[in-house]
């Protein structure tokens, strides 16, 4: 594991920070590091507020979006609301149908197949809006590529509205509108918003034209703030106060499908952790393991009892899922030793029987064993299908683009891609990819590296420290949950594995100044005996609570521990 600490911000920016808001440097320190510098910035960053949301109508098309959809009301079109089977593309599809819902009728939901169709705007699903007499089409969390597509339903005479956050090619397609910040002519001040979040400005657009507030649009932000957490956008800008206020409403009053999901949690305040580990997952599942349209029936239906119901369903599709991944993780894993292939660059691995729901979970798996960029093969149809995934640092998408002579089509970004390619090919592909890795990684990049925003005492893990560190909430990327390191502590003598393989463990520290903590360290069982032998120690760690017996007590969440050079 290799640790990297973060460049400490000039001294004065700090000081006159820390000096302004009247915190400690460490704080200051932290908050310089997420480019905020001044009381306003920080008042904004401790304290978002709703009216800091940019105007809609600022976003490119919003206007003709807005005036296709009033004009589809108007008419009495059938409206057909689309979307992607992952996270982002369910709960857009929610959020926007049950809003257009409130008050139009004509209103109905598509969610592709995920085995049938693939991934976006489907032929199948323009057919079947065609044999249902829809004339518009609302594509959520997908569309900005779909040029075929879209000319495809302009023949049939039905009309698009995409609401997208990819990245647009040289053409965008001939759609009544394309709302997508990412744009080269779209002035949007914030253009990092997930799917939802476009369908969610949308519905911003026409609720002002209806004369409500965003106070009247807080029931749709439970959605929001999960696409935000599963998407991994950055947790900075719009996104941060939407998740903000979506957690609140996932804490306050949530909608009947999300507390049928969370209900059995026995936690009092959900955090966007819980929300990345237990509702996503949970939505996927129903993509990965039947059909997406499972997670628009549960967010959208209103009573709790039937919507207990249908979670119990998801759950079991949730169980089959991870019965699945773990299975498939041990052949793969199996398949990589027995082909001698541990201490190569890159994992390539296939079955033709294995799952194509869970290839990607299963890549991301092995990259915990095996830290280099990963690739999943399946079965599919005639071809085979894989899913990419790859470490920190290193672009995937363009070590696929140098294999391409081999590969049908593939997609996608840095760090995650799909693709398929003809069986023949498999063999010469799996060879190429492998010369691509070696030849391009830097040695580095095939470490795991923890980066750390700050070394401090242990004397400065206070209540009152945690308490401010809580209000950096919601965290994700460019506002990571802050990460410390200690230097030169030792093992009080309880220090101990834990588990039932005793992989984790429970850390009693002491350090120079007579400074006391316990800590848990998941998955560094194996590191006992290096801290155990009086030696002391440096650790990486997160600050958590820890309730027992109705005491709760701070403790340290710990990354990784070395000896003290």
């Amino acid at each position: 594991m290799h640790w990297t600490l973060k460049p400490l911000p000039t001294l004065d920016k700090v000081s006159s920070l820390a000096k302004k808001l009247s915190i400690d440097t460490n704080l200051a320190t932290l908050l310089v590091q997420r480019n905020i510098e001044t009381y306003e910035e920080a008042k904004s960053f401790f304290r978002p507020d709703l009216s800091k949301l940019h105007d809609p109508f600022l976003m490119q098309d919003m206007q003709k979006a807005v005036e296709r959809i009033e004009k589809a009301i108007a008419n009495d079109e059938n409206i057909l609301v689309f979307g992607d089977y992952d996270v982002d593309g369910t709960t857009a599809v929610s959020l926007m149908s049950s809003y257009l819902k409130t008050y139009y009728p004509n209103i109905a939901t598509y969610i592709p197949d995920r085995y049938q169709e693939g991934y976006g705007i489907s032929y199948k699903g323009i057919d079947f809006a065609e044999d249902n007499n829809f004339s518009l089409i609302i594509a959520l969390d997908c569309g900005v590529k779909a040029i075929d597509k879209v000319d495809y339903a302009n023949n049939k005479n039905i009309d698009f509205i995409i609401c997208d956050h990819h990245r647009p090619g040289n053409e965008l397609p001939k759609a009544a509108a394309v709302l997508d910040p990412k744009r080269e002519d779209c002035n949007y001040p914030f253009d990092e918003l997930c799917g939802c979040g476009v369908g969610f400005k949308l519905v911003q657009a026409l609720a002002s034209r209806r004369n409500q507030t965003i106070d009247d649009l807080m029931p749709y932000l439970d959605l929001l703030a999960t696409a935000i957490a599963a998407d991994i956008v950055p947790m900075n800008g719009e996104n941060r106060i939407l998740a903000y206020f979506g957690l609140e409403r996932i804490n306050t009053n949530p909608r009947s499908g999300i507390r049928a999901m969370t209900h059995q949690l026995k936690k009092e305040v959900l955090t966007i952790t819980d929300v990345v580990f237990v509702i996503a997952p949970r939505i996927n599942a129903a993509g990965r393991m039947k059909h997406g349209n499972y997670a628009v029936e549960l967010l959208c239906e209103e009573d709790f009892q039937t919507a207990q119901t249908m979670a119990a369903g998801i759950e079991v599709f949730n169980n089959d899922r991870r019965d699945l991944d773990k299975l498939i993780t041990i052949e793969a894993l199996q398949q990589i030793e027995e082909n001698n292939e541990t201490e190569d660059f890159s994992s390539v691995v296939y079955q033709e029987d294995w799952h194509k729901g869970v290839i990607g979970i299963v890549a991301s798996r092995l990259i915990e064993k095996y830290y280099r960029p990963t690739l999943v093969f399946t079965k599919s149809g005639d071809k085979l299908a894989a899913s990419a995934r790859s470490v920190s640092g290193f672009d995937v998408y363009n070590a696929l683009e140098a294999c391409s002579e081999y590969i049908e089509q593939f997609g996608g970004h840095k760090y995650a891609a799909g693709l398929t390619l003809s069986q023949e090919n498999y063999k010469n592909f799996k060879d190429k990819f492998e010369e691509v890795v070696k030849n391009s990684i830097p040695p580095e990049l095939l470490q795991p590296e923890i980066k750390i925003d700050l070394e401090l005492e242990l004397s400065a893990v206070t209540p009152k420290f945690y308490r401010i560190l809580q209000q950096f909430a919601p965290c994700g990327p460019l506002n990571m949950s802050p990460v410390f390191m200690s230097k030169n502590v030792k093992d009080t003598g309880y220090s101990r594995k834990v588990g039932a393989d005793e992989d984790h463990l429970k850390l009693s520290i002491v350090s120079e100044d007579g400074t006391k903590f316990n800590g848990i360290g998941f998955n560094l069982g194996k590191k006992h005996a290096e801290i155990s032998n009086g030696q002391p120690f440096d650790i990486v760690y997160t600050i958590d609570e820890n309730t027992w017996n109705g005491n709760t007590s701070l403790q340290l969440i710990v990354k990784d521990v070395r000896v003290t050079e």
